[in-house]
């Protein structure tokens, strides 16, 4: 049996007061719509399809920079969930089951996707509508069942009784269908309703063979339509990732100011400390200490490493580092073990060896820098000539003086070292010291200090 799943994401949210399409709109920095994604990578199936619509370009340009193998499709008129399902006919005609999922729910999870599946195949159903029970249902279409409990319609909000208000089961928007069937539905939908559109649910009343299978997560119903809704989802993500890293072994003193994104891992024992922002694919070990006020974003970060007040995008920390504060490192910079970097030091670019100190006030761009290698106060790769960069490559254990400038491309040798004050234009050998400064002028009785003084 091949699986398919169709994921509508056309809407233009206009409540949400956005010049992007609803599905990008972001929860703990990542689009509602690669949320949705994630989950349905997670699940396995065989064909994954989007439908897109309000500024196609957008989502589209996401989903290729972000994914493989995911068709798109184009609502080119916005008429309606069952119109925007109708126009993924391809993928559905392809496989033997459908799931179909809304871009702005972002909270679905494949373990609910699995469990619908086995009802859908031991009811027989030909639909399987996805449920969630809420403590506060309104504004759902609440599922209605017989006295036995099977499960009979979809009542709109608006055209609930009320007791049919009462209940808490609602529809979450997701469904599982068998493939002929939903495509022997589409073409007999009507729009005869006050919005003029056609709705996906009324597949369900049209096919007929139905049942319910209700969640054991109630969020895999929230949506956002607002920037206030948007926050609420934000909320509740953000609290969830973080109960989850704790259960895990993640330590906190605080949560105040914590961001940490859900696809971050993060090793027992560490801990996080107020204001952090850890984003992206990042990866740390276990035993660091990282914060406060640091901001990590797909970088991978070794055991027993300190950062404080760092930036860090793209790179790689390795064991044992101890970083900042007042720190940056940026893309494709790797840290070796042991490598102690203090305050207002930029790395870029840059491989920093073993157990390399770089103290403070310092510029590291397009560098190899070997094991052991001290850098003084306010030294400068100069990597830019204005039209190319240039790499530098220092030795193992060489001793870079205060205020040394070298001017890219050059080499110092393996144990050389440079005078306080010098800017390096030339190759050095190793074992060598290399004093490039320029000569001293002084002139005696300078009128600039009188002027000075009389100020």
């Amino acid at each position: 049996m091949t699986t398919g799943c169709v994921i509508l994401a056309g809407g233009a949210g206009k409540r949400m007061k956005t010049a992007k399409p609803k599905v990008l709109c972001e929860v703990l920095k990542k689009p509602m719509l690669g949320w949705v994604l994630d989950c349905a990578e997670n699940f396995g199936f065989d064909k994954i399809g989007v439908v897109t619509g309000f500024k196609r370009e957008m989502t589209e340009e996401y989903i290729s920079a972000n994914y493989k193998n995911i068709s798109t499709y184009y609502q080119d008129e916005q008429k309606g969930t069952g119109d925007a399902l109708s126009r993924a006919k391809e993928l559905i005609k392809s496989v033997d089951r459908v799931c179909v999922l809304c871009g702005d729910a972002p909270f679905i999870d494949a373990e609910t996707l699995k469990g619908a599946l086995d009802m859908h195949e031991n009811s027989s159903a030909d639909v399987t509508v996805i449920t969630a029970v809420l403590d506060d249902p309104h504004g759902y279409g609440r599922i209605i069942r017989s006295d036995s409990g099977k499960f009979t319609a979809i009542r709109e909000q608006k055209d609930c009784s009320p007791e049919e208000e009462k209940i808490c089961e609602i529809n979450s928007g997701a469904y599982w269908f068998s493939s002929k069937e939903l495509l022997d539905a589409l073409p007999r939908l009507k729009n005869d309703n006050a919005s003029g559109e056609y709705y996906l649910t009324d597949c369900v009343e049209i096919i007929g063979n139905a049942a319910a299978y209700t969640s054991e997560n109630p969020e895999i119903a929230f949506g956002a339509n607002t920037k206030g809704g948007l926050y609420e989802l934000n909320n509740i993500a953000r609290l969830g990732v973080l109960s989850r890293l704790m259960e895990s072994g993640v330590c906190f003193i605080s949560l105040d100011g914590i961001i940490i994104g859900k696809d971050a891992v993060i090793g027992e024992d560490t801990l996080i400390l107020p204001n952090t922002i850890i984003l992206g694919k990042t990866v740390i070990g276990k035993n660091c200490e990282i914060g406060a006020n640091s901001r990590i974003e797909d970088c991978i970060i070794g055991d027993n490493v300190t950062l404080d007040n760092v930036k860090a995008t793209l790179a790689t920390v390795e064991d044992g580092v101890s970083i900042g504060p007042f720190a940056q490192l940026r893309p494709n910079t790797v840290i070796k073990s042991g490598v102690k970097i203090g305050d207002f030091v930029e790395v870029k670019n840059s491989t920093i060896g073993i157990n390399t100190a770089i103290a403070h006030l310092t510029y590291v761009g397009d560098s190899d820098v070997g094991r052991g290698v001290n850098f003084g106060c306010g030294c400068v790769t100069a990597n830019y000539d204005g039209v190319k960069k240039h790499r530098t490559e220092i030795g193992d254990h060489a001793f870079i003086g205060c205020n040394t400038n070298l001017i890219a491309p050059v080499k110092i040798g393996e144990n050389a070292a440079t005078g306080a004050g010098s800017t390096i234009t030339v190759d050095v050998p190793e074992n060598a010291l290399a004093v490039e400064r320029g000569k001293a002028k002084i002139y005696e009785n300078w009128h600039g200090n009188f002027e000075r003084k009389k100020k």
